[in-house]
């Protein structure tokens, strides 16, 4: 669609200043290592994943709008043969994706190979808005397909996929953020969407509570599923985020790039 890869940037550029300003001006919790080489580090994943896309793009030419569009033009896809309201194919779409997505993530908890790739993303040892890009490229690259295949399956419609897309960043990003809100705000918000109270129980230490709370976007998944656990054992102040590597080492590209390929 016309201007949607500059419309999704512009959105995800603005977002990302919006939640590190207010990270500086509320922080939730102290940073365990410097900022300048965990960002550097986490920006430099992301970038190579955007670069793995644009690759994959090559071979494989439609991805997730693509795809969507293609399924409209080919008559392809369950909402393409219910032909249903438009607004309702797109809030179905939104919803059946984060649905999706939720399920991708739990899965990459309970599948060895899986988990490898995933950790890279758990083992940075703060939680920012950093974080909510850092996973691998491959990680990326499986995510997509999977995203690819649903919307051929679905016939989503290429508005609903654009939205969603935008709603995935903006709440990963919000939920990565580390920043203070207002206990009562936090307690409406998690209602509906996965606060960044509720996402960091998922980045403990701790293996319970890091397989829990799976949801990026809307927290209704985890409640229906029972894999909801409201607040850490240890408390937002006295918990420890990350895994077992509690050194330096997660915010080295190279480390982190290579970290599935480890033994341990």
């Amino acid at each position: 669609m016309q201007n949607e890869t500059t419309i999704r940037l512009a959105v995800f550029l603005g977002l990302f200043a919006i939640f590190a300003l207010i990270k500086r001006c509320a922080p939730r919790r102290e940073r365990a290592l410097p900022r300048r080489g965990r960002w550097i580090t986490n920006w430099s994943i992301v970038i190579i994943s955007t670069l793995g896309l644009r690759a994959l793009a090559i071979g494989l030419p439609l991805l997730a709008v693509g795809a969507a569009l293609d399924a409209e033009a080919q008559g392809w896809g369950l909402f393409n043969v219910l032909a249903l309201p438009s607004w309702l194919e797109v809030l179905l779409a939104i919803l059946i994706l984060d649905l999706a997505i939720w399920a991708q993530h739990l899965v990459t908890h309970k599948v060895p190979i899986l988990w490898r790739l995933h950790r890279v993303h758990h083992a940075d040892r703060d939680v920012d808005v950093t974080t909510a890009i850092r996973f691998h490229p491959v990680e990326i690259a499986l995510s997509m397909l999977l995203k690819i295949g649903l919307v051929y399956l679905l016939g989503a419609p290429a508005l609903g996929v654009i939205l969603f897309e935008i709603i995935l960043n903006g709440t990963a990003m919000f939920n990565h953020s580390n920043i203070k809100l207002h206990v009562g705000i936090e307690a409406v918000l998690r209602r509906f969407l996965v606060t960044p109270d509720m996402h960091r129980v998922h980045h403990s230490v701790h293996r319970d509570e890091h397989d829990s709370n799976y949801g990026f976007a809307l927290s209704i998944w985890d409640r229906i599923f029972r894999t909801y656990i409201p607040q850490p054992r240890g408390g937002h102040d006295g918990m420890t985020t990350g895994l077992q590597w509690q050194d330096e080492r997660p915010a080295k590209l190279g480390w982190s790039l290579w970290l599935p390929f480890r033994r341990k």
